[in-house]
């Protein structure tokens, strides 16, 4: 834990407001939710919570069974990084942080399917140079949760409709599981 040096008071309601500088370097966005945690030392603990982070093990398995179907890599996005990922290196994808460009989708709950091959400037995840075929917010209740994407491959570079499909049917389902 590092400390940052900046001292808030407590409200007579209760609430502390966390500085500006400190919500953006950890994205924190309002209306996002916080997980609290206490030791016994004293220490109050804030740390984002994301549903999806909370259900790792089985958005493995989801994007598993994407990579094997598709026949394409496939990684699986909460609202920040990547939870999950399967036929590409998981020591390249492991907590890279979500791009702008996919941030900026899951914020319009739009949705990406690459139009054409040889012109896709789409890059899912900040630090690496593999582009995007398919992106698919995770929705929940009506907020986005997170993201499911797939990679172009030596095979794939853009999306077939198999894939959509499977892309769609897989944030929906995982949506389901998070409800």
């Amino acid at each position: 834990m590092k400390a940052t040096g900046i001292v808030r008071r407590i409200d007579d309601l209760g609430r502390v407001v966390i500085p500006k500088e400190i919500r953006r370097t950890m994205r924190i966005r309002e209306g996002d939710p916080l997980e609290i945690y206490t030791n016994n030392d004293g220490e109050v603990i804030f740390r984002k919570y994301s549903a999806i982070n909370e259900m790792s093990e089985n958005a493995g398995y989801i994007a598993d069974i994407m990579h094997r179907t598709a026949d394409c890599p496939a990684l699986v996005f909460d609202k920040d990084h990547v939870v999950a990922s399967s036929g590409v290196s998981k020591r390249e994808f492991a907590e890279r942080r979500a791009s702008s460009q996919l941030e900026e989708l899951m914020d319009n709950r739009g949705q990406y399917y690459c139009p054409d091959g040889r012109n896709n400037r789409f890059y899912p995840a900040e630090g690496v140079e593999k582009t995007a075929i398919a992106a698919v917010p995770i929705i929940t209740a009506g907020d986005v949760s997170g993201a499911v994407v797939f990679l172009t491959s030596d095979k794939y570079t853009e999306a077939t409709d198999l894939q959509k499909s499977l892309i769609s049917a897989a944030a929906q389902f995982l949506a389901r599981q998070i409800e």
